[in-house]
């Protein structure tokens, strides 16, 4: 299991003052407002398309979606300056911004970077119409990869979805399948020793056949307080069938930390094998989901890299590993068209007490 992420992430002799910097903004923007619900959010919406679902303010509060710490660009470009980073909905110019309404240019001295990066999603795919797919990771594994399709089935029958297998963990001998909240428990609505399916209905509708686990447990999403994680498990029908070989990575070596800079690779149900680059290890994002607004705290942003998105919607639940050592680093479980958001790999093993097959 990974050891605790430590402040030695953040580079140079600043970065006590960096991280006091950034929770004090994170707790200013995110956690004096309440639950961030807007008024006119539509679950409906959000499940079909991934476009802004509401109007864009340059006021911060509606405007900031991440608080982190990371490398400041200029113009594109890497400029090995280290700053409070505000990941935003929309950049505007400054004369287009009320006075009332700009984010710092410095912060006690400490440099500041306001990045585009769209709305923050979780990144399950669900849709109110099934749709058949027959590429993989889309088809019917056997046995199932992580990084191939995986999702429940709603009890409701209103919807259908579908997410990513993310890593084949064990704990007292049993043998789980491991990705989100969102793609095993449905924001914790799911039953415990719900059907599980490979791959999810919304790629394949075979109830009858599909069927490869039953949900075992989930870290409940708190809407009130600050996240760490958005993860499950769902506990195999039988051990012969999954592996733990990632589709086109193979199997994780292990876990590390996550460090900025860091080339990484994932393999998901959506977007398949792509590569990005952390850009930040320790920012605080607000998501949203189909049961409401939730905030995280201390997450991965990774982006990809030739200006290449690394993740879509549908990749929620990928393991994010490091290149070329193979070792496990973030579960992916949301972003928008240019960030994914990952959870530290050592917080969603120890809060589900189970370790990597």
């Amino acid at each position: 299991m990974a050891r605790r992420h430590a402040n030695t992430r953040i580079p140079g002799p600043a970065s006590k003052d960096l991280r006091a910097a950034k929770a004090e903004w994170s707790n200013r923007l995110f956690f004096s407002r309440g639950k961030q619900v807007p008024e006119n959010f539509s679950a409906t919406a959000l499940s079909i398309t991934r476009t802004a679902y509401r109007s864009v303010s340059p006021v911060p509060a509606d405007n900031v979606v991440g608080v982190g710490i990371g490398e400041k660009m200029s113009y594109g470009q890497h400029t090995g300056i280290w700053a409070v980073k505000f990941f935003v909905r929309r950049k505007y110019a400054p004369n287009d911004i009320q006075r009332k309404h700009l984010l710092p240019k410095s912060i006690g001295g400490l440099e500041v970077d306001v990045e585009e990066a769209g709305d923050f999603q979780r990144f399950a795919a669900r849709k109110r119409s099934v749709q058949a797919a027959t590429a993989n990771p889309r088809t019917l594994i056997r046995p199932a990869q992580p990084g191939c399709s995986v999702g429940f089935k709603d009890p409701n029958n209103l919807s259908t979805m579908a997410g990513t297998f993310g890593a084949l963990v064990r704990d007292k001998g049993a043998s789980f399948i491991l990705s989100n909240n969102h793609v095993l428990a449905d924001e914790d609505r799911l039953a415990v020793n719900a059907p599980i399916f490979q791959p999810g209905l919304l790629d394949d509708d075979d109830v009858k056949d599909d069927q490869i686990a039953k949900f075992s447990r989930a870290i409940r999403l708190k809407n009130n307080n600050p996240n760490k994680v958005d993860c499950a498990i769902a506990v195999l029908q039988k051990p012969s069938l999954a592996t733990k070989e990632i589709l086109k990575i193979g199997a994780p070596q292990g876990v590390a930390d996550a460090t900025i800079d860091m080339i990484v690779h994932k393999f998901g149900r959506t977007s398949g094998y792509t590569v990005g680059r952390v850009s930040s290890v320790d920012t605080d994002v607000t998501v949203q989901y189909e049961t409401g607004s939730f905030t995280f705290n201390e997450q991965i942003i990774v982006v990809g890299l030739s200006g290449q998105p690394f993740s879509a919607a549908g990749d929620s639940g990928s393991l994010i590993v490091e290149r070329p050592s193979n070792k496990a680093v973030g579960l992916l479980f949301g972003g928008s068209p240019t960030h994914t958001i990952a959870n530290h790999i050592g917080d969603v093993l120890k809060a589900l007490k189970v370790s990597l097959a």
